[in-house]
């Protein structure tokens, strides 16, 4: 079964077409026919890259793509194109696509139809900033390729379960359960991934070692959380109702008190869409450096002596380490630390300023193996390979075609 996967964000959209014959948990087993990404969605330096199987050249070129669905549009013509051609004999079975939100509805992968289309635009109140570029990459799937089934992933649904303890907001219940209000926390399908990518390496080790029972996994990138999770299972994360909650992220405030909020309200400083725009746009680590909501640019300023963005590091890593903390308590302990996300993956700096202080739950880096992980690999950076501390880099869209994949097969 050919399946490609949809990734879509707000302004770029990521893509892969892989093909599955079997679900094998112990490896890596898909093969990926194309991938490839389009950045900077409605700009003039919009531009698409594509690259056919692991090895192939890698193609570049601009795009006049305008929005996002203009962007699904032009990947979906690509591909199909590329199937009726001698020298890339593929063809598209089934389309999988990234919802960051499903509610409190759905929290199983789900084939889409016209009822189902119709109930998660419904969703798009609680995720306004994020739902509506997923629901036109598979409005961009219905017109282009109508005969292909189309199935949606949920990143909220790795959290489903919540304890209670966990989920709840302390509001009056009947308005929380009228509006759907609880926190149902993102970055799920990475967190999935991740936790059986760890699971699949220490089964096929020699010492045949089960996962962790309990495991804190760090997703940090642009968006950044931390999940808590207990035999495998999501028992507690740092984003909420929204990904606003919880740590600094490169634009976004993270946790912040809503009664600061209020006043700002109530004195007139920001109307509600300007308040949207400085929580998730202007805030985060580029609002406390001043300079950017990039880890890579404020590490080069940091070296060169540029307080400000030294400061937002250490903030930064504070968070994470603060959250670490909370969730080795809320687990009564902790057998491994696992890293993954762009930051958490290719930051040796970060983690390091992150693991500084937690040598009294068991966790500390080998500086040596820190420094050599760059995210290309699952690997471990502290001295026991059975716990300790990991990178483990993610795979959202192989994670996506195989849900996609045990749907449908």
């Amino acid at each position: 079964m050919n399946i490609l996967v949809l990734n879509v964000g707000s302004s770029s959209l990521k893509f892969r077409l892989f093909r599955i014959n079997a679900l094998r948990p112990l490896s890596e087993s898909e093969d990926v026919l194309a991938g490839g990404r389009i950045e900077r969605i409605g700009s003039p330096e919009a531009q698409l890259t594509l690259r056919y199987g692991n090895s192939g050249t890698l193609q570049r070129r601009n795009t006049g793509a305008e929005s996002v669905s203009e962007a699904a549009q032009e990947i979906l013509q690509l591909i199909a194109a590329s199937s009726a051609t001698d020298e890339q004999p593929f063809t598209v079975d089934a389309i999988g696509h990234r919802i960051v939100h499903g509610g409190s509805r759905f929290f199983e992968p789900v084939r889409v139809d016209d009822e189902t289309l119709r109930e998660l635009h419904e969703l798009t109140e609680l995720a306004p900033l994020h739902n509506p570029s997923g629901l036109a990459g598979v409005e961009a799937a219905r017109l282009v390729l109508p005969d292909v089934p189309n199935v949606a992933i949920f990143d909220t649904a790795f959290h489903h379960d919540l304890p209670p303890v966990a989920a709840l907001y302390a509001l009056p219940r009947e308005l929380s359960q009228r509006l759907q209000l609880r926190r149902y926390g993102f970055h799920g399908i990475s967190y999935r991934y991740v936790s059986e990518r760890l699971s699949a390496i220490l089964e096929n080790s020699p010492q045949k070692q089960p996962l962790p029972n309990r495991m804190i996994a760090c997703h940090l990138g642009s968006g950044a959380s931390v999940c808590a999770l207990l035999n495998g299972r999501s028992v507690d994360t740092s984003m909420g109702f929204t990904p606003l909650e919880g740590l600094i992220m490169g634009s976004r405030s993270g946790d912040i008190d809503p009664g600061l909020l209020l006043h700002l309200l109530r004195v007139g400083e920001f109307t509600l869409e300007q308040m949207e725009s400085l929580l998730n746009r202007e805030s985060g680590l580029k609002g406390l450096s001043g300079r950017s909501g990039d880890v890579r640019d404020l590490e080069k300023a940091a070296f060169e002596g540029d307080e400000a963005s030294k400061l937002a590091l250490e903030c930064f890593a504070y968070r994470v380490r603060k959250t670490i903390g909370a969730y080795a308590a809320a687990l009564g302990g902790v057998d491994a630390l696992v890293f993954t996300g762009g930051i958490g993956e290719r930051s040796p700096v970060m983690r390091n300023r992150i693991c500084q202080g937690l040598g009294f739950l068991g966790l500390s880096l080998e500086d040596e193996r820190n420094g050599r992980a760059n995210g290309e690999e699952p690997v471990v950076i502290s001295g026991s390979a059975g716990g300790g501390v990991w990178v483990v880099p993610t795979d959202e869209e192989r994670q996506i075609a195989r849900e996609v994949f045990g749907l449908l097969h």
